[in-house]
């Protein structure tokens, strides 16, 4: 039978049974035919559960007077049928140490020594071992060595993301390999418009483990051509974008946008780790997408039992950071609280208190839980474990006990002891804006005319930092900032830089939104000065008005 003949009719079967019926009806192949149809048999019968009926295969007569005929020729063989076989014999759980898999192996390397294969070859030879052997396999190197020697440009995009896989298992020699790296990095940008959902989601990856930060290009390129693909990601693909995205610092809205269109619709089809990817991947990027956070917390209530607690922590510590109750906040919170009473001791300390301190975040008070997380012995622990009570772990802790104190009275349980108290709080995610800041000075001087009247980032006793404070006396009057007695009023002035919302939106964080909610507690009038208020004020006598009606709409002897 011709070989186009024979792969054509190859390729319409279905079944193993079909297969080895129409191998049955032929009197001669090739090698390269037989090893077609292993590879086709390979394709029918393994899926992601493994192989679906190895007895019946492995006892088939016609298959094993392939694998004895592959065994006992194996120097006959051409290149293409040697490596063809192999592959699929080890997809098809054949025995990795017994004589057939050896036998196939030794023959392949000693071709790989004598320089006789071909790049197609190396990457077919390359993909078997990245099925059988792992990370330690000596082979691969060798192999990668070869690659070295050889014309990258003209590699299939199959053939290039093999060698990424390859060298994504050799991590440990990715200095050595840097020139072949480099050389298929530039290669990979000329088809990135042209992989498929899984090659991109596996080049992606391999930059992530091999640490090429270098390669801005490609990663963009990548990232850009990934938004089409968003709809067709499996799980694990989506999960190695999304860890791409975060790894590299990169960001795109209409990557957002494709999130938003696709996710909600396919939350509850997916794995755990892909819901949880997918919050992280908004929480740290500052993305409050409110139909991905909705659908995520209906999957929560639903299925809280199949995440682990890794994951619980990693779907609603997001809810926190950003600010936001979805309309099913009852019920989801209601969860959490049924999850902790069960799971409590699973989680593990830090995680615990990241998502307790979450909880507060937006008023939701984990009050049945505040003496075991103020008990020496659970302090201990979060010692005990990195990062241990470091700055932020303790800002924390004392945020929580603030919380308490301030908004949940009835709380009767233990304190936070005061050697775990920070004089003031941690707040990475909602810095100060300094330029921001001082464009607000000079329009307040503008506005006061002199400089005594406001005294900024100002600390008080109750652990946070005053962005710009200004006293008043009982009549209103504005004094000095020094003075302490005879004060009858406290402003405090929050200058809200981009930093302090999600992005692309005015919707507060987490962080500052507590921050203003304590001040007021604690006493404060609370005037928020957001960026998108006075980002076009260009000169300090409209600085100077605005900061005059917002600040003092009321107040004697100024003229706004």
């Amino acid at each position: 039978i011709d070989e186009q003949v024979f792969f054509s009719k190859l390729k319409g079967l279905d079944t193993s049974k079909e297969i080895f019926e129409f191998l049955g009806s032929l009197e001669i192949m090739s090698d390269i035919m037989a090893s077609a149809a292993l590879q086709r048999i390979s394709e029918v019968e393994v899926d992601g559960s493994g192989l679906k009926d190895s007895e019946g295969i492995s006892e088939n007569e016609i298959f094993r007077a392939l694998c004895f005929q592959f065994e006992y020729e194996s120097s006959k063989l051409s290149n293409t049928g040697l490596l063809s076989a192999l592959q699929a014999l080890i997809k098809l759980r054949v025995d990795p140490r017994g004589s057939l898999i050896t036998n196939l192996l030794s023959e392949s390397q000693e071709r790989l020594k004598k320089g006789q294969l071909t790049t197609k070859n190396l990457c077919d030879f390359g993909e078997a071992l990245l099925e059988l052997e792992g990370p330690t396999c000596v082979i691969l190197e060798q192999i990668l060595s070869h690659m070295q020697e050889k014309d990258i440009a003209k590699c299939s995009p199959s053939e290039m993301v093999t060698v990424y896989r390859m060298l994504q298992k050799s991590v440990g020699e990715g200095e050595q390999y840097q020139d072949l790296l480099n050389r298929m990095n530039n290669v990979t940008l000329t088809i990135a418009s042209k992989l498929s959902p899984s090659f991109l989601s596996i080049v992606l990856n391999s930059l992530v483990v091999l640490r090429q930060t270098q390669a801005v290009s490609l990663v963009i390129a990548l990232c850009k051509h990934s938004v089409k693909h968003v709809p067709y990601f499996t799980d694990d693909e989506l999960v190695h974008v999304l860890e791409a995205f975060l790894y590299f610092g990169h960001r795109q809205q209409i990557f957002t946008e494709a999130l938003e269109t696709h996710v909600p619709n396919s939350l509850f089809a997916m794995h755990p780790e892909t819901v949880s990817t997918v919050m992280k991947y908004c929480c740290q990027k500052k993305i409050l997408s409110k139909p991905i956070f909705d659908a995520v917390a209906e999957v929560f209530i639903s299925g809280a039992d199949g995440f682990t607690t890794e994951q619980i922590a990693e779907c609603l510590v997001p809810f926190g950071t950003l600010n936001y109750l979805p309309p099913s906040s009852p019920l989801l919170f209601g969860k959490l609280e049924s999850v902790l009473r069960t799971r409590f001791g699973q989680f593990r300390p830090h995680t615990l208190l990241n998502l307790l301190h979450s909880c507060v975040l937006v008023q939701r008070y984990p009050v049945n839980f505040l003496a075991k997380i103020f008990s020496p012995y659970f302090l201990q622990q979060l010692q005990a474990q990195p990062p241990g009570l470091d700055r932020f772990v303790t800002s924390q802790l004392t945020q929580l006990f603030l919380t308490a104190t301030l908004e949940c009275p009835f709380y009767e349980g233990p304190k936070l002891l005061p050697k775990y108290q920070v004089k003031a709080f941690l707040m990475p995610g909602s810095s100060l804006d300094g330029h921001l800041l001082n464009r607000v000075k000079n329009g307040l001087l503008y506005l006061l005319k002199k400089r005594i009247y406001f005294a900024s980032e100002v600390s008080t006793p109750y652990f946070y930092t005053v962005d710009i404070e200004i006293k008043l006396d009982e009549e209103g009057f504005i004094l000095p900032a020094t003075q302490r007695e005879e004060v009858h009023r406290r402003l405090a002035l929050c200058v809200d830089g981009q930093n302090r919302f999600c992005i692309n939106s005015h919707h507060l964080l987490g962080e500052e939104a507590i921050k203003q909610r304590h001040l007021k507690l604690l006493g404060y009038e609370v005037v928020q000065i957001p960026f998108f208020e006075i980002e076009s004020l260009n000169n300090c006598r409209r600085m100077a008005a605005y900061l005059c009606k917002k600040i003092f709409p009321h107040a004697y002897g100024l003229r706004c």
